[in-house]
This record gives C-alpha cells, structure tokens and sequence, in this order.
C-alpha cells in the first residue's frame, strides 16, 4: 500500500541505512498474507479444504511483518527526520494504520499457537488502532484539507477500526460487545463520507497518479470488512449484511474492470500490495456469506473468490521476493 507521493525529500548522513526508504505502506502486505490465511481457515471448514496453506500463509505473515518491523525500527532509528515527514505526509500518514490492521489480524493465525501472545498482540492493535483514528480524525479537522489529498489511503485509518471486533470471538477474551460496537458503529460511520468524499474526487477532479491506481481496491475494504465485522458482531445474516455483502461484489467489479490496465500502466511496485488486503477481505466475506446461506451460487462466488485472491496474493509476492533479491527494493518502494 505504498505508492504514495513521497514525502520531502529529507537530508541523509553517511550513517543512514538502505531503510531510510521503507514505507510504512507496505506492512499492507502483511494485511493481505494474513486475510487470505482467514480465508483459507474458513474454506477448511467449509469445504474440508487442506490446513497446510491456511497455516503456510500465516507463517509468511508473521514472518514478514517480524522482518518489516525490524526494518523500519532500523529506519526510525537512524532516519527519524524520515519517519517524521512519512507521517506527517497528507496521504502516506494515513498508511501508517497498516501497522496496527496487522496487529488487529494476526492475533486469529496466532491463537492456535499461542493465545496469550494473540490477546496481547490483540490489545496493542486495538488500544493503538483507537488512538491512531482519533489523532487522523482530529488532524483532519484542525486543519483546512485538499481535495486532491483525498484518496483511497483516506480509509485505512478508520477501515482500521473496522477490523477491531473480528479476533474478539477467537481469542477467549471477557464479554467486549461495546467494543466491538465501537468498531462496528465509528468504522461504518466515517466510511460512508469518505467513501462519497473519494469518490467525488475521483469523479470530478483529474485521474490519480499511475502509482495511485492500485490503491482504488480500497475502496472495496470497508463493504467486505463491514460484513465480516457485523456478522462478528451481531451473529446473524441479515438485510443489511447481505446489502453490504452484494456492495462487496459491485465494487469488485466496477474496480477490477477498472485495475486490468495496471501492469501496461505502470511497472511493479510495491504500492500493488493495495489490492491484496481488499481482495482477501472479500474472499472472507465471500466464504461467511456462503456458510450462511448455502447454494451454488454463493459457494461458486466463495471458491472463485479465494482462488482469484491466492493467485494475486501470491504472485504478490514471488515478484516481491524476487526484486528483494535482485536488490530492487529501493526501487520497487518508490
């Protein structure tokens, strides 16, 4: 989920390591590993699928967002100037809310190895996910905003919040319902004026950046993690979990038709990651919807779905790996 117009350009010293470059964005890699984990748990137990790649994919995630930790520990310690203007950044500080979505995430592939870690990696995210919305929220009324500053990265912090209540059931935590309310009622609210906001831009104003484009899939995220969440929260299907499920599969195929020119467009970035959490939230939805309301044709969605979002996610990240070992990560991040 990088991409984003750079922040200033900041004065290095001899002493700055190659991480001076890494965006906090690209722990939405982490997000995307981690969602299509959940959604290959739940085809297990729906379809009796195998467990190796529900638990390969969580091993990955774990172990990318270990390595994305460490590396930009390394940049805040010896390019804070760096991190500040990242953060700062009208458009890339939004981003910084991928850090705790994981958090948020993947407590529900550590709960089987160990649920102490999982509840407290829970809580971290959420106490951090909370304040990280009420700081963006609070930034964006101090101070006058620009139209063109309001993109698809606008969502993610309060997208975030969405993602609150979904390991609360997993992890044997004491009655939170109020906080899953919080998540569920805050999440949906914001989503609703910033979904009209960004899509005005993008209606009325000139296109987005090429390096953009890949973050329109965002847009897709709080319909599928609103589903998810509540079901999570209330326990049922009902009309309005079905009208968020179908706005799910509308948006994916207004924006899929939209992002089949991406490769001809621009070249590989990391900024692609964008599409991975969004297509793994939807294969979630896609799978509780079809446990819900068994058929041919939900289970049809469901499969393809979680097919299409594996082939993505992992194509993902073999073009990932290999430009790590080419050397191209300075590139591929900027």
């Amino acid at each position: 989920m990088s991409g984003i117009p750079a922040p200033a350009p900041v004065a290095t010293t001899p002493n700055q390591t190659r991480f001076d470059y890494l965006p906090a964005g690209l722990f939405g890699s982490v997000m995307g590993l981690t969602g299509l984990s959940v959604a290959w748990r739940l085809a297990h137990a729906r379809y009796g699928v195998p467990t190796w790649p529900a638990a390969g994919l969580g091993a990955i995630a774990v172990t990318a967002f270990i390595l994305l930790t460490l590396g930009y520990a390394v940049k805040f310690r010896t390019a804070p100037a760096a991190v500040r203007a990242e953060f700062n950044h009208p458009i890339a500080g939004n981003l910084f809310g991928t850090i705790l979505i994981s958090l948020l995430l993947l407590p529900i592939v550590l709960r089987p190895v160990n649920l102490l870690l999982a509840q407290l990696v829970w809580v971290v995210g959420a106490v951090g996910m909370v304040l990280f919305a009420w700081m963006i929220v609070s930034r964006w009324m101090s101070d006058r905003q620009q139209v063109a500053h309001a993109t698809p990265a606008w969502i993610i912090p309060l997208v975030g919040l969405l993602d609150v209540p979904l390991a609360i059931p997993s992890l044997g935590l004491p009655a939170m319902h109020g906080v899953m309310v919080l998540g569920l009622a805050v999440g949906l609210f914001f989503a609703v004026p910033l979904f009209t906001l960004i899509f005005s831009r993008l209606v009325f104003e000139p296109p987005m950046p090429d390096a953009l484009q890949p973050t329109l899939l965002i847009l897709v995220a709080p319909f599928a993690v609103g589903f998810s969440t509540y079901v999570a929260t209330t326990g049922r299907v009902d009309l309005f979990a079905e009208s968020l499920y179908v706005l799910t599969l509308f948006m994916l195929a207004v924006l899929l038709g939209r992002l089949r020119h991406l490769p001809a467009c621009c070249p590989f970035r990391v900024s692609w990651w964008a599409v991975s959490f969004p297509l793994a939230a939807s294969a979630i939805a896609a799978q509780r919807f079809a446990a819900a309301e068994p058929g041919t044709v939900t289970d049809a969605i469901a499969l393809a779905l979680l097919a299409f979002a594996t082939v993505i996610i992992c194509g993902l990240l073999i073009r990932t790996l290999v430009g790590v070992a080419r050397g191209e990560l300075r590139t591929l991040s900027s």
